[in-house]
C-alpha cells in the first residue's frame, strides 16, 4: 500500500534525526511518491516502494550527513 509506504519512510527519516522541513516523504499525483527538502538538492520522485527503498538503503544519518546535501542522481544510480 503507498500510503504505508509513506509514513514507513517519514518514520525512518525521523529516527535518523530528519525533522520534515529536511527531509521528508510526501505523496504526489498518480499514486508516486516525493522524496524532498533542504537536505536534498533537487526532489525524487518514483513508486512509493522504492522511495522507501532509497531512504532505508542510501539516506544517512542526519549527523553522518551533516551540512551535506543528497543528490537524487547519486541515490539513483547507487540504487
Amino acid at each position: 500500500m503507498p500510503t504505508d509506504a509513506i509514513e514507513a519512510a517519514n518514520a525512518l527519516l525521523r529516527e535518523r534525526g530528519y525533522n520534515e522541513r529536511d527531509l521528508a516523504v510526501h505523496a504526489a499525483p498518480r499514486g508516486r511518491a516525493l522524496l524532498k527538502g533542504n537536505k536534498l538538492l533537487s526532489p525524487l520522485s518514483d513508486e512509493p516502494e522504492l522511495v522507501l527503498r532509497v531512504v532505508r538503503e542510501l539516506v544517512p544519518a542526519s549527523a553522518e550527513l551533516g551540512t551535506g546535501t543528497l543528490r537524487p542522481a547519486d541515490l539513483r544510480a547507487n540504487l
